[in-house]
């Protein structure tokens, strides 16, 4: 008997090793390429500044022009692999990724390293096609397998690439960008060499509409699901100051206590390390005694309270506040995000869940464009535990507007 399938099968592609292989080093590399320019950022863009106080701004700017990018172009490059397949597009992400290295380390003048934050965005959907590339290849039954296995690969490079990039920046501040295009180029010539396509013609878009490149289209329609308003306004202002403290982080370290890049590397691959223990070790035991609006606030209570005390950790000039802000702000944002997530889900239809879930995509990054720019103001113009602040006011809304809407629920 002949069993028809709405996907290909891995056989059928022609599917190795060597093309599994490099789907999960892709997905490595990626995630390590986001973090291993964290170091060194502030010390890329100090040459270029002549008024020092500007600097967190420039820093800002070029984390939220990426964001930019990768939120304006994030469809358009979904639809082109549905058009024309993984493989080119994936091949062209990869490129843009060592183009954008390449600009950055090279410098010269700030408007090359805007440049090549621009092409590395413009590039970045990456990990989106990866997804959409190992959904063609593998069975329903063996997906979740895989994506645990991608989400495993994209956590290590995140626990590895800002030390990493720390490491490096002990040869020069331009080694991690040297690096990362160097294993970028590698990877590239890998994938065009193993990497077959993994979408049949006959299952590719015949034309694109353009209602698919247009970013704000899926925002607009998750916003209009009244159920899910309250819910998503909470999110957007956790996720704001978040935006905003990674943007200056690198640079507030920098400011307040002279730390060099290995130490910045440091300090965000331990929160890296901390976010894996809380998922694997703490939500499970929470999740047999808690609900998932309990876990939701505990997150959103300890967030603040670690934002309270990255605040502090200035007016008290101690890196030990700082540290133990930032742990406890990572145990907070580790617990929040799936316990948002669930109540998300439960909140729309099971016929809505892709739109739901991709409308918080689309918020999410919205904070990321908004929030540096935000905080890297408020850093210069009210001083450097003003992003903090914001961190602990707005948090401190959220967690009314959740509370209220919960009561209101239950009454």
């Amino acid at each position: 008997m002949t069993v028809h399938s709405s996907s290909p099968s891995p056989s059928h592609l022609g599917i190795t090793r060597k093309a599994l292989v490099f789907g999960f080093i892709s997905v490595f590399l990626c995630a390590i390429g986001f973090g291993i320019v964290i170091p060194v950022v502030p010390f890329l863009v100090q040459p270029y500044v002549q008024d020092a106080s500007q600097q967190a701004v420039i820093v800002a700017w070029l984390t939220s022009v990426y964001a930019i990018c990768v939120f304006i172009a994030s469809p358009a490059l979904g639809a082109l692999s549905d058009r024309y397949g993984r493989r080119p597009v994936l091949l062209l992400c990869l490129l843009g990724s060592v183009a954008g290295y390449l600009l950055f380390g090279i410098g010269s003048a700030l408007w090359i390293l805007f440049v090549g934050r621009i092409i590395e965005g413009i590039t970045g959907g990456t990990i989106a096609t990866l997804f959409a590339y190992f959904a063609d290849i593998t069975s329903a039954e063996q997906r979740t397998r895989y994506f645990g296995w991608i989400g495993a690969a994209a956590g290590a490079g995140t626990i590895i690439g800002p030390s990493l990039g720390g490491i490096l920046a002990g040869i020069s501040y331009t080694a991690p960008l040297y690096f990362g295009a160097a294993i970028t180029l590698l990877n590239m010539l890998y994938g065009w060499r193993y990497m077959p396509e993994s979408l049949a013609p006959q299952l590719r878009v015949k034309h694109i509409p353009l209602s698919r490149l247009n970013p704000f289209l899926q925002l607009a329609n998750i916003l209009s699901v009244k159920s899910l308003q309250r819910l998503l306004f909470v999110a957007f202002l956790l996720w704001l100051p978040n935006g905003a403290m990674q943007a200056v982080l690198a640079q507030f370290t920098l400011d307040m206590f002279h730390w060099q890049p290995v130490w910045i590397g440091l300090v965000f691959s331990i929160i890296g390390i901390q976010d894996i223990l809380s998922q694997s070790l703490i939500m499970p035991r929470l999740l047999t005694r808690m609900s998932s609006v309990s876990i939701a606030i505990l997150g959103m209570v300890a967030e603040l309270c670690g934002y309270g005390l990255i605040a502090e950790s200035v007016a008290f000039s101690s890196y030990g506040l700082f540290l133990a802000g930032m742990f406890v702000f990572g145990f907070g944002d580790s617990i929040f995000g799936p316990s948002f997530n669930g109540l998300l889900s439960t909140s729309a239809d099971a016929s809505q869940q892709g739109r739901v879930q991709g409308g918080s995509q689309s918020i999410q990054s919205l904070a990321r464009v908004l929030g540096p720019l935000i905080g890297g103001h408020l850093y210069v113009s009210l001083g450097h535990a003003a992003p903090a602040w914001m961190g602990v006011i707005l948090i401190g809304i959220a967690a009314i507007v959740l509370y209220r809407k919960v009561y209101r629920a239950a009454s």
